[in-house]
């Protein structure tokens, strides 16, 4: 059982005792197979970054063993070409159900062992994974287009999708901010990486062109300032640009517009991305507003809620990411350190402008 100590950061009025932290926890961890792997629950698949998020959340609460399992799973199956497939069934890892090998999917490992680094110190496990990131970073830098932005998979014949996702791209900004802080750690330049970095930091801020229209989705109202691409006065212009157009009082955040329908992890990324620009307060109604997510037992979060019509849960599943992005909001709110590093981005590296270029950091124009 997850000890009371180890949670006490994960208490936040209205959203966490500490008691249903606790069973939060311990609900990931009963999800958690004994190889490491964490499925969306137990009987569907896993796929690699709700994988990461949710060892993230473990860390945030003090479970350092099981995040490393979680890591030591990634290691154990990433592919030659240093991705991950898409979906892995529950059960066996072998048996993959989506051979498309995602970008941002891929690259989010150094996010979450960027964190387990600096939740636990450990430079064995910093060692150890330093050649996985490595691999990671070069597949998905192998899709980045000319105009900085990062094409979003490979098929499973090897064919490359040049297209763009904006939520995608700002995603991979975060874990390459994350790969050049374990580079440095590692005493191993990557000027490659930061004029990567810089290049599609500028295409997120600058271009939107050069990404795919999925502007009826909330993620890409978001993460580009989640993602730590949009900073300052650029981030609230952009979130209070269509707060009303997703925020539903009282109930969180709508998953894709003019769906009537509330999701949890959603919501619980743009409690994130409002406490990176400093405005906890609303960061801490939202959480609160989603806290209808949360079954009666067992600590875990529904994955949304169908506000109109039927008024019902939808989907009827509870999810191990919907639980590890709330712990990582509540943990940030809580000062948790590693967290706070990794999300408030202050002390991750912005890397270099390319050639042509704007330069990068939260006074850019």
């Amino acid at each position: 059982m997850t000890s009371p100590g180890r949670t006490e950061h994960l208490v936040l009025p209205g959203v966490l005792t500490d008691r249903q932290a606790r069973e939060t926890v311990e609900g990931i961890l009963a999800v958690q197979r004994a190889d490491g792997a964490i499925p969306w629950f137990r009987g569907h698949h896993l796929d690699p970054w709700d994988h990461t998020e949710a060892a993230m959340a473990l860390d945030a609460a003090g479970e350092h063993e099981a995040a490393a399992r979680a890591y030591a799973w990634l290691a154990a199956h990433q592919n030659a070409d240093g991705s991950w497939y898409a979906a892995y069934r529950d059960g066996d890892p072998d048996d993959v159900t989506d051979r498309g090998r995602e970008t941002n999917f891929c690259a989010y490992v150094a996010v979450g062992v960027w964190h387990h680094y600096l939740a636990t110190g450990d430079d064995a496990f910093a060692d150890r994974m330093w050649p996985v990131v490595r691999a990671a970073i070069a597949f998905v830098l192998a899709l980045q287009q000319p105009g900085g932005q990062i094409g979003w998979k490979r098929e499973e014949d090897g064919t490359a999708v040049t297209d763009a996702l904006l939520t995608g791209s700002s995603s991979v900004h975060q874990a390459l901010r994350c790969a050049l802080a374990l580079a440095e750690l590692r005493e191993e330049p990557q000027p490659d990486w930061e004029l990567a970095t810089g290049a599609l930091a500028h295409a997120i801020r600058s271009h939107p062109e050069r990404f795919l229209d999925k502007s009826r989705y909330s993620m890409d109202w978001y993460y580009p300032v989640l993602g730590g691409a949009l900073t300052g006065p650029e981030a609230k212009a952009r979130i209070e640009e269509h707060w009303e157009d997703f925020v539903v009082p009282g109930l969180g955040v709508r998953c894709v517009l003019p769906n009537p329908w509330v999701t949890g992890g959603e919501s619980c990324e743009l409690a994130l991305a409002l406490w990176a620009m400093g405005e906890s307060d609303r960061a801490l109604e939202i959480l609160q507003s989603v806290q209808h997510l949360r079954a009666r037992d067992g600590g875990m979060y529904w994955t949304g809620y169908v506000f109109e019509g039927d008024r019902a849960i939808w989907p009827e599943e509870l999810t191990t990411w919907t639980a590890g992005s709330l712990l990582l909001a509540v943990a940030a709110l809580g000062g948790d350190e590693a967290t706070v590093a990794v999300f408030g981005g202050e002390r991750l590296p912005r890397g270099l402008a390319a050639p042509g270029c704007c330069p990068t950091g939260p006074d850019a124009t």
